[in-house]
């Protein structure tokens, strides 16, 4: 089983729209290993709102939080322990999994255990989502050498949003990464949408 991991280069750069465009171009299934935030909505139901072809499947979260912050203190808070030891990888039919995280790759699971260790348990490949904003290339660049120091598989770069020509040479050139594709930022988001973009990426199966 092929398994990619979307993380970013933080919060809201677009991990659940990139996740989305993959799960469609693949036909993967979608998985969401920690969910924060389930009091309000889950990024599984925008996936599944989003993705329109009839294989790929929806997987239940691994833990669904209610608060919107950091799983650590989300889980706390319903007195629950986040231990990767205790994740599993949800059974497919040998289909490709897409994986979206929460937040960045530094944002704690438990006091001793982040994001990156998640993608390192399941021996996964990375795309990161990037967003350019004032300090995204910090971000970014912080982003790329973690996931290079622990080893990890990085697949390339989805840019979303806006360009920015000098930022996006600079991270590029510092770290040689391929750039897979990009989103622009749409008004509306809907399945029609997510299928346009998935035909730029069916490259990657």
């Amino acid at each position: 089983m092929r398994k990619i991991f979307v993380t970013g280069i933080g919060t809201d750069v677009g991990k659940t729209v990139v996740a989305s465009v993959l799960t469609e171009a693949l036909k993967a299934d979608y998985w969401k290993p920690v969910q924060t935030g389930s009091f309000f909505s889950t990024d599984t139901a925008k996936v599944q709102k989003w993705v329109s072809n009839p294989i790929s499947k929806f997987h239940p979260e691994g833990y669904l939080l209610k608060q919107y912050m950091s799983p650590h203190a989300a889980a706390e808070l319903e007195g629950i322990d986040i231990g990767l030891a205790d994740l599993k990888l949800p059974e497919t039919t040998n289909n490709t999994l897409i994986m979206e995280g929460a937040g960045g790759l530094m944002v704690p699971l438990n006091r001793k255990e982040f994001m990156v260790d998640m993608i390192k348990k399941f021996d996964a490949e990375v795309v990161l989502v990037i967003q350019n904003y004032l300090g995204s290339i910090n971000h970014s660049l912080l982003s790329i050498d973690q996931l290079k120091h622990r080893g990890l598989k990085i697949l390339g770069i989805v840019y979303n949003g806006a360009p920015h020509q000098l930022s996006e040479d600079i991270i590029l050139d510092y770290s040689g990464l391929k750039v897979l594709g990009r989103i622009n930022k749409e008004k509306d988001l809907n399945s029609e949408v997510i299928s346009r973009y998935a035909k730029e990426f069916e490259y990657l199966k």
